[in-house]
């Protein structure tokens, strides 16, 4: 079944880029042709934030991809540093496809994944390589709204794309609490007041995740308001990890989320094994950014409940939504000379009946990035611990340490 899979995945994959490459020819080639008698004429093939190609205002395809490839262990225990398992891999391989067409009020967005890591396969059989498939339409370029399947207006950390991270993974309060990708309707408010910024996000959908089957009549309500009492960032860094643009005037952003998933059927929302019975969740989220010449300090707070948070089957086998809070920080320091030192902490707190079937978590992280081309081009280093129970002890059971390297190349 693995094999066939597979097969299936890459023969798509060379498919799809055979036809990017063929749709490019095609339109490139009568546009060409006349260049050299119009001299004026805008090219039609741009290369700057990606690859685009334009037919002219009513049509514009942008085309860009990213690789990761990671190497990476993590140890038996704390006082025990023999190699319990390791990490070398691509982790993720991204096409993404954006742009217009009539109009540019009337813009797409595509994103795929190619990497056996990237296919959410957790409980799966089928692989789903589709990420990102939305349409939007712009009334102004404060106020639009979308359609697809798309990642939600939840905690900063999951928003900002995982190429814009300072370490190689978001955090392990992200991976418990998160809202990631689902479907449906999205709309988006900038509000512009004096210096100030606001920002309304919100979002009516399924609630089951991306690539989900038909469900139930339950879905996901999410709301989430962003404040920027110094006014926006430079090259919208408030969604982007670290102070690379380095900004010369403080610039910070406040903000506050919910989501409300009326009969959840997955152990996270739109993440996560299958639960045996469908039960409600309510998520809260907190999170800010403050960044000022190289400094970033960033933070996120969790607060998860769900009435009915376990299920079991016949055999009494046992699924559960983890409840309780998490705690994200950052703090992190860029040079000009395009080096980076990056440190983290990170707390998960289950609570309630959950705190029997999983343990507080705790991990600390520092790391060392060198940028090539921004967040574009990058190579990743970082080491940290992890401990559970609130014992950070090193011969405390559960404990470990772990240090991986991650390359990446995109345009």
């Amino acid at each position: 079944m693995s094999f066939t899979c597979h097969g299936l995945l890459r023969a798509a994959m060379y498919r799809s880029l055979s036809l990017y490459l063929a749709a490019a020819c095609l339109l490139a080639a009568p546009r060409m042709a006349c260049a050299q008698n119009e001299r004026d004429e805008a090219p039609l093939i741009n290369i700057s934030n990606g690859l685009s190609f334009t037919k002219d205002s009513t049509f514009m395809l942008n085309l860009r991809f990213r690789m990761q490839g990671r190497a990476g262990i993590t140890t038996v225990g704390g006082d025990d540093l023999s190699v319990a398992g390791t990490d070398l891999r691509i982790r993720r391989l991204r096409l993404r496809l954006d742009g217009y067409v009539l109009a540019q009020k009337l813009r797409y967005y595509i994103q795929l994944n190619f990497s056996r890591a990237d296919l959410d396969l957790e409980g799966e059989v089928i692989a789903q390589p589709l990420r990102d498939a939305l349409v939007y339409y712009f009334f102004t370029p404060n106020l639009y709204v979308g359609f697809g399947q798309g990642k939600l207006p939840g905690n900063r950390q999951r928003v900002i794309s995982s190429g814009n991270l300072q370490f190689p993974d978001r955090s392990i309060a992200n991976s418990a609490f998160t809202l990631d990708r689902d479907v449906g309707g999205f709309a988006y408010w900038t509000i512009p007041a004096g210096s100030q910024q606001f920002q309304l996000k919100g979002a009516i959908t399924t609630g089951e995740g991306r690539n989900a089957l038909v469900g139930d009549n339950g879905l996901c309500y999410t709301g989430r308001l962003e404040w920027l009492p110094l006014g926006p960032f430079s090259n919208s860094g408030d969604f982007s990890e670290g102070d690379l643009e380095m900004e010369p005037l403080p610039r910070i952003s406040l903000a506050a989320g919910y989501a409300y998933n009326d009969g959840a059927a997955r152990s996270g929302g739109q993440l996560g094994s299958d639960l045996y019975a469908r039960t409600d969740m309510a998520t809260f989220i907190a999170d800010m950014v403050l960044k000022y010449r190289g400094w970033a300090l960033s933070g996120e707070y969790f607060q998860r409940e769900s009435d009915h948070p376990i299920t079991t089957n016949a055999t009494g086998s046992v699924r559960y939504i983890t409840t309780g809070q998490g705690v994200n920080a950052q703090l992190s320091k860029h040079w000009r000379s395009h080096y980076e030192l990056a440190s983290r902490y990170t707390l998960v707190q289950p609570t309630g009946e959950v705190a029997a079937l999983r343990a507080r978590t705790e991990e600390a992280l520092l790391g060392v990035n060198r940028y090539l081309n921004g967040h574009r081009i990058k190579a990743q280093w970082y080491a940290g611990y992890r401990w559970t129970k609130g014992d950070a002890a090193f011969q405390s059971y559960g404990n470990g340490w772990t240090t991986l390297i991650q390359f990446e190349f995109g345009i």
